[in-house]
């Protein structure tokens, strides 16, 4: 079984457990949590792959990165997930419950790319335009800065993309201009 197709496995299974507890929530905190640590320390995901290094240790890096910081149902799953052997799905597991987690409770990420950083107006019409086409619950937007754009921006959620920067546009134009079109 590949690792993505185990995560999800893991991931689901905690969906349930945490909702069986009442923990959900904090079980997403603490999944976000993993997902940053385990990002911002490349050593710690290294370790957690590495199939040489023992079980135990990996538990007890785990234990001494996590312990006291995260629920008990993520603790136990931590252990869990160790003792199985599976340590090097730890991080995948993580993302996967997230993203679960989002499509359960209706939330959809954009991502909005502009050559100059977004206004809280600017953001405020992408949430309830994105609400409003694809019927999500909560948006998130992740925001991307890159000034070779010119002007205007770029929007993708899940699979649909609507470009309106000025680069493109211009591209457009020069690709007209060079088919003799206009």
């Amino acid at each position: 079984m590949s690792n993505s197709k185990a995560a999800s496995r893991y991931a689901k299974s905690l969906i349930d457990l945490s909702t069986e507890q009442g923990s959900m929530e904090a079980v997403r905190a603490d999944m976000a949590s993993i997902v940053s640590v385990i990002s911002a320390n490349p050593l710690l995901g290294a370790i957690l792959n590495n199939p040489i290094i023992p079980l135990d240790k990996k538990a007890g890096i785990l234990k001494d990165t996590f312990s006291g910081r995260v629920s008990a149902v993520t603790d136990l799953f931590l252990k869990l997930i160790v003792s199985k052997g599976r340590s090097s799905i730890v991080f995948e597991t993580a993302k996967a419950y997230l993203t679960q987690y989002n499509a359960l409770k209706g939330i959809i990420t954009a991502e909005v790319t502009s050559a100059i950083p977004l206004t809280d107006a600017n953001r405020t019409e992408i949430v309830t335009i994105v609400k409003r086409e694809v019927g999500a619950n909560e948006v998130l937007i992740k925001e991307k800065v890159d000034e070779k754009l010119i002007g205007g921006f770029i929007l993708k959620v899940g699979d649909r993309q609507f470009d309106a920067s000025i680069a493109s546009n211009l591209n457009k134009l020069k690709k007209e201009f060079s088919h003799g079109v206009v």
